[in-house]
């Protein structure tokens, strides 16, 4: 039962009061305030920037909360200090990067810090029979001796909720869970997600993605700025109303660009014929992409989108074809080859292949470009390079970044308008966008939106690959689909089919049109 139907004498299962959170020249969090009931699921929303994974790194006991606030379970007041104390507490946390051990069991997985052990050994079969009936409660189809790293992003999300619910935990915390996940994995997520709210948990749900919210969500609490909006109940929960809490501002004609208004792409500024990897994941592949033109490229996950990027990147070696920017014929083996002839590569993992985490933004930002700030006897002009910094900042709305700041220490989207920043300093003809909006928030994907309409503008060519349909459609002047290594089929223009959904997945899926 949600707490639409419970008298206000009942207490929330977890109260958050008054909590507020300062960082050396930021206010991540102020005076916020959360409850969550057991049998419910609360969504927390917000843009990216706004609190939501301080609030719940609070929670878990990785931040300390500034004095003054109060986390309240069955209505007693008690204090966080390690995540020991939170679990402690039934509070557990699974965070959007799994922190799992790969190369131990699954058993051991969930036991992790709580091991069983009889005169310093390590009881492992016995700890493999107590996590067999959990993991039959949840439906896993593997076993609790199964290695990890043999599992699926989706099997060990599993693992980390059988390591919660066995540790009998009351209040469960899913940031962002279905973004690596299939259709199908999601669904049987969502059904998983159900079924623990029913036997009592109170599950709060962190997402970017409204239908999500609209299947699951009991409840609706919103963070912008690092403050507490508001709170919607079941039936209140409408598109326009979150957003408009979220942003601030009202968003009309979300994916909505402006290529209409730039008349006709230019002329062809890549051309690549017969790229392939040797067809372990691409076989040969041929695509033109013009100046001024935002080309999608669609496909089912798998279906080799990636890797054909990272080919034309020089990330991957290729085993034939040939790279052509403005009618010359590249010699690209390895991505300082692409960059330097003006080829620049967004990756989809801006975490581990793109950023420099424990570097600052300054850093991030100069990175592409650090010998241009060079005098003649081989000294750095830093203030040059600072402005340039500034100048970034600003022009991305990069929020809570300041020059020194540590990357890490930014939400996801802005993480991801620090990694543009980088490539757009390098003054690209050509930019290759890789999932550019996943994991980050709706004003967030507005505003990279908008640049990739202004990149176009300025007559740079954009090849976007995204899973979401949507993005895709809204976004681009063209689409090529993949399916297994190939292009299927082209959408868009007077000479192919419309670009719609259904010709997307007829294209993806292999089905005759």
């Amino acid at each position: 039962m949600s707490p639409t139907a419970m008298p206000e004498t009942i207490p929330p299962l977890l109260e958050m009061r008054g909590i507020s959170k300062t960082f050396p020249g930021t206010k991540a969090l102020r005076d916020v305030q959360l409850k969550a009931w057991g049998h419910e699921i609360l969504a927390l929303m917000g843009e990216n920037g706004a609190g939501k994974s301080t609030l719940m790194k609070v929670l878990s006991g990785a931040y300390q909360a500034d004095p003054g606030g109060d986390i309240l379970v069955d209505g007693h007041a008690i204090h966080i200090t390690n995540p020991l104390v939170a679990r402690e507490h039934g509070i557990a946390i699974i965070y959007q990067e799994l922190s799992l051990a790969p190369n131990l069991s699954v058993a051991e997985n969930i036991y992790l810090g709580r091991e069983i052990a009889h005169s310093g050994v390590i009881a492992r079969v016995e700890m493999a029979e107590s996590c067999r009936a959990v993991l039959e409660r949840l439906g896993a189809d593997f076993g609790p001796n199964t290695i990890v790293k043999t599992l699926s992003i989706a099997e060990r999300q599993l693992v980390e909720i059988a390591r919660a619910v066995h540790a009998k935990s009351r209040i469960l915390v899913m940031d962002e869970p279905t973004t690596a996940l299939s259709a199908r994995e999601t669904d049987r997520l969502f059904t998983l997600i159900k079924q623990l709210r029913d036997e009592g948990l109170a599950i709060i749900y962190i997402s970017h993605r409204m239908g999500e919210v609209y299947e699951l969500s009991d409840r609706v609490t919103v963070l912008r700025d690092g403050s507490y909006v508001g709170t919607l109940e079941k039936g209140e929960i409408a598109a326009e109303r979150l957003v408009r809490m979220m942003v601030g501002r009202d968003i009309s004609s979300f994916y909505k660009h402006d290529h209409a208004d730039r008349g006709v792409a230019g002329p062809v500024v890549l051309a690549v014929r017969d790229i392939s990897d040797g067809g372990r994941r691409v076989h040969p592949t041929s695509l033109e992409l013009h100046e001024g033109e935002v080309l999608g490229i669609a496909g089912l996950v798998g279906s080799g989108r990636t890797e054909l990027a990272r080919l034309i990147y020089g990330a991957d070696r290729r085993q034939g074809g040939t790279v052509t920017l403005g009618g010359r014929l590249l010699d690209i083996r390895s991505p300082r080859d692409a960059l330097d002839a003006g080829i620049a590569y967004l990756t989809e993992d801006r975490k581990a292949q793109g950023l420099f985490l424990a570097m600052s933004c300054h850093d991030n930002i100069n990175f592409g470009v650090i010998g241009r700030d060079a005098h003649s006897g081989g000294v750095l002009n830093l203030g040059r390079a600072l402005q340039r910094t500034l100048a970034a900042l600003s022009a991305l709305s990069i929020r809570g970044a300041t020059p020194t700041l540590d990357v890490g220490h930014l939400s996801g989207g802005n993480q991801q308008k620090v990694l543009l920043s980088r490539w757009l300093e390098v003054g690209p003809r050509v930019m290759i966008l890789d999932e550019p909006t996943r994991g980050i928030d709706i004003g967030a994907k507005q505003e990279i939106y908008r640049l990739i309409d202004r990149l176009a503008a300025s007559g740079v060519g954009v090849l976007v690959i995204s899973s979401e349909m949507p993005e895709i459609i809204g976004i681009c002047d063209r689409i090529l689909v993949m399916r297994e290594g190939r292009i299927e089929g082209e959408l868009g223009g007077p000479d192919h089919k419309a670009i719609t959904q259904e010709n997307i997945m007829a294209y993806a899926s292999g089905v005759e049109l």
